[in-house]
C-alpha cells in the first residue's frame, strides 16, 4: 500500500522548518513555541479557499541546477549556474504567475525577472542610508508581505529575519522563492502583529513598513512594536502622512486611493508625538517622498489597477477621492 500523502499544512510547515531550528539557537528561541504552534494552525487545510490552488503552484516548481544566492542586489534572489531551458524557464514563470500578484519586488530567479508593483528596492535604499548597520542583528518585520526586506536585511549581513504577514498568498510566495534561495535564517509566517503573544521580546530591529495607517489603533500598534524591541533596539517605521506643518490628521471617511481600510494619516509632527507617546526615543524622520507612478505601477506581475489610476486625472497631486496624493514618511526610534 502507497503511504497517505501528508496534510498540506503539514508539508508547508515542513519548509519553514530549517527557519524554526535557526530561531531555536538565537536569543529569541522562546519566541518558537507559540509561532510555530499558530503558523501550524494558519497553514491547515482548509483555512483558506485559495491554499490549495497556491500550494500546487509550489509542487509545480520546476527542479533547477542550484544557482548563486544575490540578497545584497536591488533585484534580489538567485543568480542561475547556467541559462535555463526554454521549457525550464516557462515552467517556472507559470508557477509563479499562479502566485499572481506580486506587490513587493523585484526579485530575480534564475533569470525570470519578477517586476513586481512597487520597487520596493527604492524604500530599501532610504532606509539602508540612514538606519544602525544590520550586521548579525535580529530583525523582525512586520507586515512584510513576501519577505522582498527580510531578503535584503540578510544581504546586510542580519543573523536572523521574522517575517509576518496575514497574507497566505504572501507566505507562498515567499517559500516559492526560498524554494531557490534556500536560506533558514529568514521565515515569513501567517501572522499579524496582534496574533503576538504579549511577552515576546528581545529584536535588536524592527520593521513596520506600510502597516500603522492600516491599523484602527495606532498607538496599540506602536506599543507592540515596542514591546518587541530589546532595549535600545530600532525602530524603522515608514507610513502615509499628510505632508503638511502642525499636528494634524486626516481621517478618509470612506476610501483612500481606492484603500478601504486607511484610518489615519498624521502629520510628521504628530506621528513623532504618538512615537513619544509609546515610549520611544531619539526619534528622527529621515525621509519624506511622495510616492509615484515610477515607484508603485502595473506590471506583468501585478496585472490590477495600481497608483495612476487611484490619483485624479486632472489634477495628479490629488487621490481620486480630493484627498492629498500619498506621501510617506519614513523614521528610526528607540526603545
Amino acid at each position: 500500500m502507497l503511504p497517505m500523502p501528508a496534510p498540506p499544512g503539514t508539508v508547508l510547515h515542513t519548509r519553514l522548518a530549517p527557519f524554526f531550528e535557526r530561531i531555536e539557537r538565537t536569543p529569541l528561541r522562546e519566541w518558537r513555541p507559540p509561532l510555530a504552534a499558530m503558523t501550524t494552525e494558519r497553514l491547515r487545510p482548509g483555512h483558506h479557499g485559495d491554499l490549495a490552488g497556491w500550494q500546487a503552484a509550489l509542487a509545480e516548481l520546476p527542479a533547477l541546477p542550484r544557482g548563486r544566492p544575490r540578497l545584497d542586489a536591488a533585484c534580489a534572489g538567485i543568480a542561475p549556474a547556467a541559462p535555463l531551458t526554454p521549457a525550464q524557464h516557462d515552467a517556472l514563470v507559470r508557477a509563479l504567475d499562479a502566485l499572481h500578484p506580486w506587490r513587493k519586488g523585484p526579485f530575480c530567479l534564475h533569470g525570470v525577472y519578477i517586476d513586481a508593483e512597487w520597487r520596493s528596492d527604492w524604500k530599501w535604499a532610504r532606509l539602508a542610508a540612514a538606519a544602525a548597520p544590520l550586521a548579525d542583528r535580529l530583525v523582525v518585520d512586520v507586515g512584510c508581505g513576501n519577505g522582498y526586506y527580510g531578503f535584503r536585511a540578510l544581504g546586510a549581513g542580519a543573523r536572523l529575519v521574522l517575517g509576518i504577514d496575514p497574507s497566505l498568498r504572501f507566505v507562498l510566495q515567499f517559500l516559492a522563492l526560498n524554494h531557490y534561495i534556500g536560506d533558514g535564517r529568514l521565515g515569513v509566517l501567517p501572522l499579524a502583529d496582534t496574533d503576538l503573544p504579549a511577552g515576546l521580546t528581545g529584536a535588536d530591529t524592527v520593521l513596520s513598513m506600510g502597516v500603522l495607517y492600516h491599523r484602527r489603533d495606532a498607538a496599540a500598534h506602536l506599543a507592540t512594536l515596542r514591546r518587541l524591541l530589546r532595549p535600545g533596539g530600532e525602530l524603522v517605521l515608514e507610513t502615509l502622512v499628510l505632508n503638511a506643518p502642525g499636528r494634524r490628521l486626516l481621517a478618509p471617511p470612506g476610501r483612500y486611493a481606492q484603500m478601504r481600510n486607511v484610518h489615519g494619516l498624521p502629520t510628521p509632527d504628530l506621528l513623532c508625538d504618538w512615537l513619544a507617546g509609546a515610549g520611544l526615543r531619539r526619534i528622527r524622520v529621515i525621509d519624506i517622498t511622495p510616492t509615484t507612478t515610477g515607484e508603485q505601477r502595473a506590471t506583468r506581475w501585478m496585472r490590477f489597477h495600481s497608483l495612476a489610476d487611484f490619483l485624479d486625472p486632472a489634477d495628479p497631486g490629488r487621490t481620486i477621492e480630493g484627498h492629498p496624493a500619498p506621501v510617506r514618511a519614513m523614521l528610526l526610534a528607540e526603545r
